[in-house]
């Protein structure tokens, strides 16, 4: 599988644990990241690994634990994140 930036992708299985994408990484509990969550891909890492940026942060993962979300899923991520987004407009809007 190839990926480029901004496919969005999920995890094939639940993964013993997950190593951050961050400058001085860390390893996390696979628990942050559930197997139907969509992730994007922001950044591409050499020996078939990707740093992709799911809802509790973005993680170092090989291309061979990740799958291709369908085009049915992006879609109904992608209007739930508005709703989350317009939602929260507004609750700041002072009065």
């Amino acid at each position: 599988m190839t990926a480029s930036i901004g496919d969005r992708l999920r995890l094939k299985r639940q993964v013993p644990y997950l190593k951050t994408a961050d400058p001085m990484p860390m390893l996390r509990p696979s628990d942050l990241v559930s197997l139907d969550e969509l992730g994007e891909v922001v950044a591409l890492h050499p020996f078939d690994t990707v740093a992709v940026r799911f809802r509790r942060g973005t993680y170092l993962i090989s291309l061979d634990q990740l799958e291709a979300a369908s085009q049915d899923d992006a879609s109904q991520d992608d209007a739930t994140t508005k709703d989350a987004d317009t939602d929260t407009d507004a609750d700041d809007v002072i009065e």
